[in-house]
């Protein structure tokens, strides 16, 4: 068995909310671990009354505290990595990543470099729509460390966009039945939908926004 597969059957033992939130803390930092493994099955025990029973705890556990834990530990994994970013700086976060240990988490200077120009290309709001993304999202805290991204933006773009993937993953774990061949098959064509939505809604608010702006002016110079 693989380590993944020595913590899965770990947290299937262990299913609660605590064990939620440290699983999605070390997903939404540097340590590959993936979160569709943690909120699915989950929201699964949730809404099935014959096993809505944690392993270990012996009381019910309820999808939308999965959903608000699961959030909690995607913030708090992300403020590792926006930290130490801020901390250690773009030269050592480029030598860990291409380290011996940078390597055994998945890293590579080459991915953090593909995180940082999705950063600069999109702006602050990546660190939302980032979240969206596999392959990104788990990075996408590191360049907005390196660029010292107001904290406070940081932690409500980020808010926003994890708990929106929760949401995801826990219908995705209900209506699949925790059936993990079937959650990782539709994984990415619901992250491709889920960002060509929210750019959808964005492109209609930055058009709206600059119609109204032109109504505005157009008002003013008639006085």
């Amino acid at each position: 068995m693989t380590l993944i597969d020595n913590v899965i059957a770990w947290y299937s033992a262990h299913m609660n909310y605590a064990s939620i939130t440290a699983l999605m803390t070390i997903e939404s930092s540097f340590i590959p671990f993936p979160s569709e493994v943690v909120i699915p099955p989950a929201a699964f025990v949730a809404g099935d009354p014959n096993s809505a029973l944690c392993a270990t705890g012996n009381y019910p556990i309820d999808v939308l505290i999965i959903v608000l834990f699961g959030t909690l530990g995607a913030m708090l994994g992300a403020i590792i990595n926006y930290g130490l970013s801020v901390w250690l700086g773009r030269l050592i976060i480029y030598r860990f990543a291409d380290s011996k240990v940078g390597h055994l988490c998945m890293l590579s200077s080459e991915k953090v470099q593909k995180a940082e120009q999705y950063f600069n290309d999109h702006g602050k709001i990546s660190t939302f729509i980032g979240r969206l993304i596999p392959g990104i999202r788990q990075l996408i805290s590191i360049p907005a460390g390196l660029s010292r991204m107001p904290f406070g933006q940081f932690l409500l773009y980020t808010f926003l966009g994890a708990a929106i993937w929760n949401v995801v993953l826990a219908l995705l774990g209900y209506v699949a039945h925790g059936q993990m061949d079937l959650i990782e098959r539709y994984n990415s064509e619901l992250s491709i939908a889920i960002v060509v939505l929210v750019g959808v809604v964005a492109a209609y608010l930055i058009v709206k926004a600059i119609i109204k702006r032109k109504v505005d002016s157009g008002k003013q110079s008639l006085r």
